[in-house]
């Protein structure tokens, strides 16, 4: 009998990150920080696109980002536009194994 393999799925893990805008109102995200207080830079943003991710109801953005010398994707969730006083929150996608 064959031994059944473990199913992957990925879950959201919602970040800190420090950014800034520029004149033309691009955000840059500078670092992240994750809940435990460790805080990595982001050495450089090398691709940026609007993207949703599996399960997303909304808008979103997608930045593959360097940090510590690998490529990592971080994502904006855009939150509904009705509440004016928050724009939106990051999150990376961990995979979780079954």
């Amino acid at each position: 009998m064959k031994a059944e393999t473990p199913r992957a799925r990925t879950e959201r893990v919602y970040v800190k990150v420090t950014s800034e805008f520029d004149s033309t109102g691009y955000m840059q995200p500078l670092a992240i920080t994750w809940a435990d207080g460790r805080t990595f830079p982001i050495e450089k943003v090398r691709d940026f696109r609007p993207a949703g991710t599996a399960g997303s109801e909304g808008p979103g953005d997608c930045f593959t980002v360097l940090i510590q010398g690998q490529e990592k994707l971080l994502f904006f969730e855009r939150v509904d536009p009705r509440f004016t006083g928050r724009l939106g929150r990051w999150f990376v996608e961990k995979t979780v194994r079954r």
